[in-house]
């Protein structure tokens, strides 16, 4: 015990893990609360007709996802300038103060029933998420040493917070904004991120020497820190092809703010025990089914790890993009019912939710952590800021296959995604032998 009180803060641990874990835990459930608050009501309060009780805009179906596709990807897309800006200029410790107090001045602009406002809130939120998305990931990295085992475990943790936060939006936020008014539901998003905000400046003595400005001498010499090895090119070339999976995986996954949330609202019935259940309600199942699953799925893979089984971290998100393809077949028996009664039941939801998470659950944390371990240090954030870009892209994609719904139908959509998602994922796996031989052992010796 003696030991331990002699400990400096950022030395400590809680739970096996550095305190400083927690600390980017609990800012980032607070971005996430905001993030995904707002993205529960986005396509609703467009869609919404101008004479209602809570009136919307009144945009067909087409136009909002159109715009929800935009938005989805240019939040993700700042990411890249947000990364270089953060390993050139401030910092990544710097940059998620700095993305996050631009959250909390965008959630406070949307909370005015103004349009003006709701276009220059989404600005404000689009560069707040640029700049604290890929820093902030690039921190838990940060905090552990190289072939540490815990790291693929501390991004499930901090996962996990990421899903508390979605979990209490989509509840709370969700149910201000359909009942009480949209913007009041925007506005609790940014008194939410200002706690976030507050939390992880009071939190930085547990984050000493993680997330600061790396000092270069390109004055000296420009080429000499920039220059990349044989290893390290090799490296990049898988995260490239990874990068393909996680478009293909989020061009999948993001329908559920779009498409998938229009379904639940228009096409499903939601009475439970005489009681309509609020269309914005089922956004939270993704983040429960993390919360309760998040822990067993880590302990699934570190086992098979343990056993000198194939746990890879390609070879995790493979299997990811496999389930949610299997997910989606369920959404496929939605609207099937729906095309033969009129109406689809909600278990198909919660089926096709509970198998998008465990995918997710495979392929999201692990994919942050595994550029962690085959990023070259120096383009730590910049290349953390190229996958929430990917992302961006795969979020638009949705968007437009959302869109072709209303010419193609939920059935085929859905369907489709099924198919190409699985397929993609075996083709890939064809290669899986050569690309996990190009990571130069990057996951070996971790203990």
């Amino acid at each position: 015990m003696a030991e331990i009180s002699l400990k400096k803060p950022h030395e400590k641990e809680l739970f096996g893990h550095p305190v400083g874990l927690y600390t980017l835990f609990f800012t980032e459930m607070w971005e996430r609360f905001s993030y995904y608050g707002m993205r529960a009501i986005f396509v609703l309060y467009l869609i919404q007709s101008t004479t209602d009780k809570n009136p919307g805009l009144g945009w067909t179906n087409g136009e909002a996802l159109a715009l929800y596709g935009w938005y989805t990807m240019l939040v993700y897309v700042a990411s890249i300038p947000g990364g270089l800006l953060a390993d050139r200029v401030f910092g990544q410790k710097k940059s998620v103060i700095i993305g996050a107090s631009l959250l909390v001045i965008g959630h406070s602009i949307l909370a005015y029933e103004q349009l003006w406002a709701f276009y220059t809130g989404l600005g404000f939120i689009i560069l707040g998420v640029g700049m604290l998305k890929p820093n902030i990931s690039t921190m838990v990295g940060g905090l552990y040493k190289k072939n540490d085992i815990r790291r693929d475990k501390g991004f499930i943790i901090f996962y996990i917070g990421i899903n508390v936060g979605a979990f209490l939006s989509s509840l709370l936020v969700g149910y201000v904004g359909e009942v009480h008014g949209w913007h009041y539901g925007f506005g609790l998003a940014g008194i939410c991120m200002l706690l976030g905000l507050i939390q992880f400046i009071f939190g930085q003595k547990y984050l000493v020497g993680v997330g600061d400005l790396m000092v270069k001498n390109d004055k000296v010499n420009p080429g000499i820190n920039n220059a990349l090895t044989k290893i390290e090119k090799d490296r990049i070339y898988v995260l490239l092809i990874s990068f393909l999976i996680i478009i293909v995986f989020f061009s999948a996954f993001e329908q559920a703010g779009g498409l998938m949330n229009i379904y639940t609202k228009e096409k499903t019935s939601r009475l439970l025990l005489g009681m309509e259940i609020p269309a914005t309600w089922f956004q939270s199942l993704n983040a429960f089914f993390i919360i309760t699953l998040g822990i067993w799925v880590a302990t699934i893979w570190s086992k098979r790890k343990l056993k000198n089984k194939e746990a890879t971290s390609l070879f995790k998100m493979i299997i990811g993009l496999l389930i949610i393809g299997v997910g989606f077949l369920f959404m496929s028996g939605a609207a099937v019912q729906f095309e033969n009664s009129g109406s689809s039941a909600m278990f198909w939801l919660v089926l096709a939710y509970l198998f998008h998470t465990i995918g997710e659950l495979c392929l999201s944390p692990v994919s942050m952590s595994f550029i962690t371990k085959l990023a070259p240090a120096k383009y730590a954030s910049s290349m953390m800021g190229l996958y929430w870009a990917v992302i961006g892209l795969g979020s638009k994609f949705a968007g437009l296959l959302g869109e072709s719904a209303s010419n193609y139908g939920e059935f085929t959509i859905f369907t489709s995604i099924a198919l190409f998602c699985m397929a993609f994922a075996l083709l890939i796996g064809l290669f899986f032998k050569k690309l996990k031989k190009l990571t130069h052992g990057a996951e070996d010796n971790e203990h």
